[in-house]
């Protein structure tokens, strides 16, 4: 297992989600985990107030099994029926009771004339309503056993996902693979055309006043450097083989993959502007276009 993230093997994708609700006498809670694409790992938590030392177990738990991506995760605790509501405190309407008649004699002496009071407005005034006492919230360490199947859960989806992503990923490598065989094939049969275009450029430098054969054999070489891709293919080839390996050996491999898929870009461009032959140049388009479909599917690997 690489850094708890995925297992030998197994690709994980970065996305993913999971819930879990637990109950208590008077209490109930609900978890909830969410992970999106992200370029390193960033984790956001959500936690009740007075429940804040949660905040660094949590995070150790989820940075030991996740590598890379944006994962929120919250808690959420509410009141159940079962908590019950108040009543009214006796205390406090009795002292609002006395204050109120108070006031009123002192009006009535001066000559002024009050409305009653509702029931409603007395029971609205301050400390008047008697509240249940507040349920306990669970313990610390149920919390964080319940947080621990969470994110478990919640990695089951990622590898889950994973696999989908992987068996696409295979599939578009295959395809840069078989790209890569017909550019070899497509650059061997232009060979003919080649050689008849080096004989043109030749004829040219023969018909040329004072020829320097010095710069004859130059500008031969430098005409065979420009057109030969061998060296691009043997990288394409090599790029094919370590993408395969990656897929292979699982884990969070996704920044690896990423950085491949600019190396595979920065060779079929220089095949494309190599090529020198329709034929050559339509397979470094497609190749492009392959390398750009897996680039996609590499943005949602861990």
């Amino acid at each position: 297992m690489v850094n708890g993230t995925a297992e030998q093997g197994r690709i994980a994708s970065m996305t993913g989600f999971a819930t879990l609700e637990g109950a208590a006498p008077g209490l109930r809670w609900s978890w909830e985990i969410r992970g999106v694409n992200g370029r390193g790992l960033d984790l956001r938590l959500r936690l009740p107030d007075g429940l804040g030392a949660l905040e660094a177990p949590l995070r150790k738990l989820l940075s030991d099994k996740i590598a890379r991506g944006s994962v929120t995760l919250g808690l959420r605790l509410t009141r159940s029926e079962e908590a019950g509501a108040g009543g009214v405190d006796a205390a406090a309407l009795e002292t609002a009771l006395n204050a109120l008649a108070q006031v009123r004699a002192a009006a009535e002496a001066r000559g002024m004339e009050l409305s009653r009071p509702s029931a409603a407005e007395i029971l609205a005034l301050r400390g008047m309503a008697e509240t249940a006492g507040a349920p306990e919230p669970p313990e610390a360490a149920r919390l964080l056993s319940e947080a621990g199947r969470l994110i478990e859960a919640f990695l089951a989806m990622r590898l889950s996902e994973g696999r989908a992503v992987a068996e696409v990923l295979g599939a578009q490598i295959d395809r840069i693979a078989a790209l890569t065989e017909a550019a070899e094939t497509a650059a061997a049969a232009r060979a003919v055309s080649q050689a008849e275009t080096f004989r043109a450029n030749v004829r040219k430098l023969l018909d040329t006043a004072d020829l320097d054969e010095a710069r004859l054999a130059q500008e031969l070489a430098l005409l065979a450097v420009k057109s030969d891709v061998t060296e691009e293919i043997d990288r394409l080839r090599a790029h094919v083989a370590a993408a395969r390996e990656l897929l292979a050996t699982g884990g969070p491999v996704g920044r690896k993959l990423d950085f491949l898929m600019q190396e595979f870009n920065r060779e079929a461009n220089t095949l494309c502007s190599k090529s020198g032959d329709a034929a050559l140049t339509a397979i470094g388009l497609d190749l492009k276009l392959a390398i750009d479909q897996t680039r996609e599917q590499v943005q949602n690997v861990e």
